[in-house]
């Protein structure tokens, strides 16, 4: 029975699953290169590792939550990190978004030494880690998946087995790739209803009514109209996110046409210095190139 959990990774998306899992009666014993951000949870009479290797040498299982691929596969096989703990029967639960590719090499190496491991993305941002009701979805063996779902639960709401290593991955570069469209249509929607000279935020409430109704047209379309880009996702990440979908279908000999257009505009994004706005702050560029901005209109 899974009782104690390693967690690494307590940035905007990790802190919070951490505390969802306090919250669901689990013993947490966290590391992060940031030490503020591990004593933020010691109030909550959470033990913390010094290194990726501690926390993983008495977990039953080992969460990571880590930004990119390096930075996993440094975690778990570098100097200091879990393979370096002998700890074989803890389960590995990789919440990162990273290659399918890189998810499918670690799994093997872990195999071979014994260990078990969850290739588990998530979706819902900072909201939904807060909240507790993220998509995660899951690649690995069936049996380890039934082992940790109640993990998983206590930090999501919509958890999916996907199927093999990998597949979970592969699940939240498609997510990816929708999210980033969308955020663009909802951007283009509302610069063309301001340069039409209609009030966006009229606009917005009206399709919220309709087929265009989304989570990203209720989030991220009144984040454009309030010109609120402290972040929830990264550019930098979602950029990144696109750059993995991208790098698989060149593997897999097909063409993106939506997804690369939108690379380009993380690219023109990042030339701003935008990498760390939120993912939202695609409609600057968008604006940039219609000569109008969308700016918050009176919701009468």
């Amino acid at each position: 029975m899974i009782r104690r959990i390693g967690f690494i990774g307590l940035g905007i998306m990790g802190k919070p699953m951490a505390r969802n899992l306090i919250n669901g009666g689990y013993q947490l014993i966290v590391h992060d290169v940031n030490r503020r951000a591990s004593e933020d949870l010691v109030m909550f009479e959470v033990e913390e590792a010094f290194s990726p290797s501690e926390a993983a040498m008495s977990s039953d299982a080992l969460i990571t939550m880590l930004p990119d691929d390096h930075i996993v596969e440094k975690v778990i096989m570098g100097k200091g990190g879990v393979l370096e703990s002998k700890n074989r029967r803890s389960i590995l639960i990789d919440m990162s978004t990273i290659s399918p590719i890189t998810a499918r090499r670690i799994a093997e190496k872990l195999e071979k030494v014994g260990m078990d491991m969850l290739d588990a993305p998530v979706s819902g941002g900072e909201a939904g880690a807060r909240e507790g009701t993220l998509s995660i979805m899951v690649g690995g063996k069936k049996t380890v998946f039934d082992q940790a779902l109640p993990i998983l639960q206590k930090m999501g709401k919509n958890v999916t087995y996907v199927g093999v290593h990998g597949a979970g991955q592969v699940a939240k570069a498609s997510n990816q790739i929708i999210v980033a469209m969308t955020i663009q249509a909802v951007a283009e929607a509302l610069i063309f209803a301001r340069k039409s000279g209609v009030d966006p935020v009229r606009v917005r409430k009206a399709l919220l009514g309709g087929f265009a109704q989304s989570r990203v047209l209720e989030l991220h379309g009144q984040r454009m109209l309030d010109r609120n880009f402290t972040p929830g996702g990264m550019v930098r990440l979602h950029k990144k996110d696109n750059e993995i979908a991208m790098n698989m279908a060149k593997e897999l000999g097909m063409y993106l046409p939506g997804t690369a257009n939108v690379s380009h505009l993380w690219n023109a994004i990042s030339a701003q210095g935008g990498l760390d706005w939120d993912h939202s702050s695609i409609v600057r560029v968008l604006e940039y190139m219609s000569g109008t901005e969308v700016s918050p209109g009176v919701d009468s």
